[in-house]
């Protein structure tokens, strides 16, 4: 996956840069689907901290923000936004309808109790 990691009104350091990133691999992982391109955009106001992440996939783009007095707390609220909405896309996507309940299985289902 692509990340983009910008800031305004803060220099991204490498430890901020690897954390966001690190963060994000989890989402890959836990999903399973293909995640196209991430940018996140963090931000300072005065003390308060405000984070802004988007992940773009095949079919769906998820987006969330959060705000606080600690950056690392705003990456981690962020990230745990975007996998959960992962997570309900994913559960969207498998197809529900058909586990024994399907024309199929009932079609099987008599001619075994027409058998006997």
């Amino acid at each position: 996956m692509q990340v983009s990691i910008s800031g305004q009104h803060l220099k991204v350091t490498p430890p901020l840069r690897k954390y966001v990133t690190k963060k994000l691999e989890r989402i890959d992982r836990h999903t399973g689907l293909p995640l196209i391109r991430g940018d996140v955009v963090l931000h300072v106001e005065k003390n308060r901290y405000w984070a802004e992440g988007t992940l773009h996939t095949k079919g769906a783009d998820w987006h969330a923000t959060s705000k606080g007095d600690d950056m690392f707390a705003v990456i981690d609220r962020v990230v745990d936004k975007l996998d959960r909405q992962a997570n309900k896309h994913k559960e969207k996507i498998v197809d529900h309808h058909q586990q024994d309940g399907g024309l199929k299985s009932q079609l099987q289902l008599d001619s075994i109790s027409n058998d006997q």
